[in-house]
């Protein structure tokens, strides 16, 4: 589902239950389109997040966590010279559109009370936040700065006076007559989701859709049907996250409409949380580490076409005995050779004097030519170590810059300093120069329970992997990862751990490893006693002996319930 005119109206009635009459104590923007608002409501502190994402904007509170820039935005930078502080008095939607009208009460340095309007508009690419003065009408300030050439209609520029989007002529669902309801309803020539869509403003099609199925379901009962689905949506939303065979949609009563397997959460923030989250961090990690996985995937392709030509050479080094054998040949039949031929042909007295055609080069005596074959064979011969040596050495930087891919896949914006970080220490990124960085603290495993009681940790990142099996581990603890594949060492913290957690733990270790997606991933487990790591191997590198091995199918849904746990 779209986060439509309706959804709006939902979430704005549980925002305002809980926040209105809150104080703003906190005020951050983790990112380009996007503020949380901290706000101090009836004992407890809410994470107010406030997007103005192209794909993925929405009003909502949040728990997911977020980092800050190092220099914070010009716009937080006016938020909070206007907000910090302020008291959050009412939200409030423009019809039933994508507008919500968030007004706050503040004192200034004199003392007197200034009303300052939050400005919502969540409108695919076109949304925005903008900062206003309630009482000028001017803007304070834009999170997109949209000058007069780039939109004829209106500017969004600090001075300019804020002009609201235009709007439909439509009808708002929740204030209409019941007259002019039944009135549209009658004389519909086909009462369907388009029809509904253009008479009534902010619904989706998703919405539309389930409408029309509930007026079409009943015929004789249209007015009773219609009012008692807006009466839910005001008393007794149920938010629904609906996973259908194709995709998910997130709802605020449990459609009938979507058939699939359906999961209630108890607001619509929590269910927002469940839908966006995995959505949204993916796409923040590709915007702000692009450069970083472009980075990486290049290496890996540059290593991968290094340890192809090497198989390649190693492959020819398996001809030196040829060489060898026409320089033994030359050598023996010299007076056989005439000179400035192209070639010669002797008998082969290690193949029972067969005979065999050898390649001279005309411009070399029979002498220099048997001796051009044994430099050949002697190369080839000291090409074999050196070659082994390279082909090792490429594979493990493979096998490390892939364990890095798949960690990227499954960071998230705060993972991706420590990444980087790690990346910097290993040569394969520059440190930036002139540009001052906060220090990336240290980040912590994952921690989830198992059925029975037992601690699981995960490490995210190959720093976190080197630290949780060779210094938090004991050694009786056991260790876990995906059989000869990239991914996360996995410890339980229990000498004699069931079966049932050693399968719980198996499937954190598959899924947070290159082959999440697949089936059967075979995980191998020991004591941590066991692992070990060799001297000057790259970080999240180790070797074991004595592993037991363990085929399980990654379940995101159980992964997510060991997490909650």
């Amino acid at each position: 589902m779209s986060f439509d005119g309706v959804f709006t109206h939902t979430i704005i009635n549980e925002l305002s239950e809980q926040l209105t009459s809150g104080r703003i104590s906190k005020i951050h923007q983790p990112y380009d389109n996007e503020v949380v608002l901290v706000i101090r409501a009836k004992g407890k502190n809410h994470k107010l997040l406030l997007s103005a994402h192209p794909s993925y904007a929405r009003i909502q509170l949040t728990e997911m966590v977020y980092g800050n820039p190092d220099v914070p935005p010009n716009f937080v930078m006016m938020l909070r010279k206007f907000l910090d502080g302020a008291i959050l008095e009412s939200i409030k939607q423009i019809e039933n559109d994508r507008i919500i009208h968030f007004s706050f009460s503040k004192r200034d340095e004199l003392g007197d009370l200034q009303n300052i309007l939050l400005v919502v508009e969540l409108m695919g690419r076109h949304s925005t936040i903008v900062l206003l003065n309630q009482e000028t009408g001017k803007i304070l300030d834009a999170i997109k700065h949209v000058g007069s050439s780039q939109n004829s209609y209106r500017s969004l520029l600090p001075g300019a006076e804020y002009i609201a989007p235009p709007a439909k002529d439509q009808l708002n669902p929740f204030s209409v007559s019941k007259e002019k309801v039944f009135e549209l309803l009658s004389t519909a020539d086909e009462l369907n989701s388009s029809y509904l869509q253009q008479k009534f403003q902010g619904l989706g099609k998703d919405t539309a859709e389930e409408i029309a199925f509930r007026l079409n379901e009943q015929p004789s009962s249209k007015i009773p049907v219609w009012e008692a689905f807006w009466k839910e949506l005001r008393n007794a939303p149920t938010p629904t996250l609906t996973q259908t065979d194709k995709k998910e949609f997130f709802t605020p009563l449990a459609y009938q409409t979507l058939v699939g397997e359906r999961t209630s959460f108890s607001s619509l923030s929590e269910l927002l949380d469940a839908f966006y989250s995995g959505k949204a961090e993916k796409d923040r990690v590709k915007q702000q580490g692009g450069e970083l996985i472009r980075k990486i995937e290049n290496e890996l392709k540059k290593n991968q076409t290094k340890l192809s030509k090497l198989k390649k050479t190693l492959a020819d080094t398996e001809n030196a005995e040829f060489y060898r054998r026409n320089g033994e040949l030359l050598t023996t039949f010299m007076t056989q050779v005439p000179k400035g031929a192209p070639s010669v042909t002797l008998d082969n007295y290690y193949e029972e004097n067969q005979p065999v055609d050898i390649k001279l080069n005309p411009a070399l005596t029979p002498n220099q030519n048997a001796q051009k074959y044994f430099q050949k064979y002697q190369k080839l011969k000291n090409a074999v170590r050196i070659v082994q040596v390279q082909m090792d050495q490429t594979e493990q930087e493979i096998s490390y810059l892939e364990s890095v891919v798949s960690q990227l896949e499954l960071a998230s914006p705060i993972d991706l300093g420590i990444i980087r970080e790690e990346l910097i220490s290993q040569g394969y990124v520059k440190k930036q120069k002139n540009k001052k960085q906060k220090k990336v603290q240290p980040s912590k495993p994952e921690v989830f329970l198992a059925s029975d009681g037992d601690t699981i940790l995960v490490g995210r990142n190959n720093l976190q992997n080197d630290q949780l099996t060779l210094k938090t581990a004991k050694k009786t603890d056991y260790w876990l990862h995906a059989k000869d594949i990239p991914g996360s060492h996995v410890i339980i913290k229990n000498p004699t751990p069931s079966e049932e957690t050693l399968y719980e733990a198996a499937l954190l270790a598959a899924y947070y490893s290159k082959f999440r997606l697949s089936a059967q991933v075979p995980v191998d487990y020991v004591q941590v006693k066991h692992v070990h790591k060799p001297n000057g191997a790259k970080p999240g590198y180790v070797i074991y002996e004595n592993q037991k091995t363990l085929y399980v199918t990654p379940d995101e849904a159980v992964i997510q319930q060991l997490k909650q746990s």
